[in-house]
């Protein structure tokens, strides 16, 4: 993908992801109650090369091709080897949203886990108003394979949850 590119996490990433992490706007996305502190996340930046068969998940760095600013995260989270498949979680800097990037970097990691890992399938979840979600994963052929019904609870109420999946040469 031109201008875009996946690589691992590193020590200097950071301020981003202590940004990305403690941004309370985006916590209902990730189930995040409480902030993260920089010694927690510096801890995780020293693991997060850990082999994706052993810590089932797996962080890639969304970042531009030539001048390598970080752009955001796409992880592989709740890997299953045997039954070949793992979710997908996208964020985005603020920034770099509705440019095209979160398409880019899915199709690379598609790329990864597909092709390198030889997944059979991947998964989202998403809210249902999360409309740059929906119209992300639909563009890249991703189907919806039911809606959790009061899935998560958040600011005294529950709220559904989207499931879409893509499955490999479907």
């Amino acid at each position: 993908m031109e201008g875009v590119m996946l690589r691992a996490a590193e020590p200097a990433d950071l301020d981003v992801l202590y940004r990305l992490e403690n941004d309370q706007d985006l916590w209902h996305l990730s189930h995040t109650q409480l902030p993260f502190s920089k010694a927690v996340l510096a801890a995780y930046l020293q693991s997060a090369s850990e082999d994706i068969y052993t810590a089932k998940q797996y962080r890639y760095i969304i970042a531009q091709e030539k001048e390598g600013d970080v752009l955001g995260c796409v992880d592989l989270f709740d890997f299953h080897p045997t039954h070949r498949r793992a979710g997908v979680g996208i964020v985005l800097l603020d920034a770099y949203r509705g440019k095209g990037i979160g398409k880019k970097a899915l199709a690379l990691l598609e790329e990864q886990a597909f092709g390198v890992l030889q997944l059979h399938q991947l998964y989202a979840n998403f809210a249902p108003e999360n409309e740059a979600s929906k119209a992300l994963f639909q563009s890249m052929g991703y189907r919806v394979a039911g809606v959790k019904k009061q899935w998560n609870f958040s600011n005294n109420t529950y709220h559904d949850e989207v499931m879409v999946q893509k499955i490999y040469n479907d």
